[in-house]
């Protein structure tokens, strides 16, 4: 909920020709709130297409941002609109649960279009969820093309630290798995929010200065989750209510160090979920820029752990580059998830088109 991601890429859905600019579009904070209620207002939801309390004003919100940013990116870069071929939109993700099919990510597709003049790709995740996948993660197939950019040594994974960490193993034969490991930043930007005002640990300060409380820690890291096999997936809340709970009286630094080492931990704890030790692992997302959490995965895997920069690649705009490849794979009728990925039965293409 920090912003807009935007990127152009040159792809034809299997390969990439070439990476464009960038953009990174902030909410303001007023919006930013609307967008937490609207989490809150999804709770309840039984059906995707229902928008009650702050989600219809969340909705309208996530879809103006999103096209403004596009426009500001193409007139900074002297981009026609109309030479754009398709627009990958992913969309604000309220609720996530596959259990109960269901998966609901807010942005008004057709409005969207209408304002470009672009056709848009949208609703990435229904038709896996509705198979019986888990929805997520969608990336991998994008992480098997820039490993093969990448020339590094295979086996080989990437981590994405959003709000929710999730990786994608890609194996020496090319092999793919993927899933969720545990939190990322969520619950470490709502302990910062809640206890210094600023929505993230900015640069790992609080959790730097902080000690690991290893009993609360334990307790976290003693959940079901964890334990269940791969393909799984997680809502961004699944944790909330226990790390409120465990943490509870912990000074603010002790509360975030202690936050940073369930991710960390969390992380590992995938490991026994692989075939095989992976030779390097390559981060990206927000979470390349806590240096704790980046230190801290390199002391606990053993092997190299860099960032999606210094691969050529980007830690910030990799998920903004990949909707707009799975976009193109839409256009082509690729699949996006497979059975080792989502648990989906069988590949399957995702998304729908909406035209201006």
């Amino acid at each position: 909920m920090d912003g807009v991601d935007v990127a152009v890429i040159e792809t034809d859905g299997i390969t990439v020709s070439a990476f464009g600019p960038t953009l990174a579009l902030p909410y303001k904070e007023d919006e930013r709130a609307v967008l937490r209620q609207a989490l809150v207002d999804a709770l309840g939801m039984s059906e995707c297409g229902r928008r009650p309390g702050k989600i219809n004003r969340a909705e309208i919100i996530v879809t103006e941002r999103h096209a403004e940013a596009i426009e500001i990116l193409c007139a900074e870069n002297s981009i026609p609109l109309p030479s754009v071929d398709v627009v990958g939109f992913h969309g604000q993700t309220v609720l996530h649960r596959p259990d109960q099919r269901l998966t609901v990510q807010i942005g008004n597709p057709q409005w969207l279009a209408f304002r470009l003049g672009v056709p848009v790709v949208y609703d990435f995740r229904a038709a896996d969820v509705t198979a019986g996948g888990q929805g997520a993660p969608l990336v991998p197939v994008f992480h098997q093309a820039l490993a093969a950019m990448s020339g590094r040594e295979l086996p080989l994974a990437f981590l994405n630290l959003g709000g929710v960490a999730n990786i994608t193993y890609i194996g020496r034969n090319g092999e793919l798995i993927a899933f969720d490991t545990g939190p990322a930043n969520a619950l470490l930007d709502d302990w910062a929010l809640a206890h210094t005002g600023k929505p993230v640990d900015v640069d790992g300060a609080l959790a730097g200065n902080g000690q690991v409380d290893r009993v609360r820690l334990g307790a976290l890291m003693d959940d079901l989750y964890f334990a269940q096999p791969a393909p799984k997936s997680l809502d961004r809340e699944h944790f909330a209510v226990k790390a409120r709970e465990t943490l509870e009286g912990l000074a603010a630094p002790e509360g975030a160090a202690t936050l940073a080492a369930f991710t960390i931990e969390s992380v590992a704890e995938s490991l026994k979920h692989l075939p095989d030790m992976p030779r390097s692992w390559i981060v990206c997302g927000g979470g390349v820029r806590n240096p704790v959490i980046m230190q801290g995965l390199e002391d606990r895997l053993g092997v190299p752990v860099v960032s999606a920069d210094d691969c050529g690649f980007s830690s910030e705009f990799m998920e903004a580059q990949a909707f707009g490849y799975l976009a193109v794979r839409k256009l082509r009728d690729l699949p996006i998830s497979f059975p080792t990925t989502t648990g989906a039965p069988e590949p399957l293409a995702g998304g729908e088109i909406v035209t201006p």
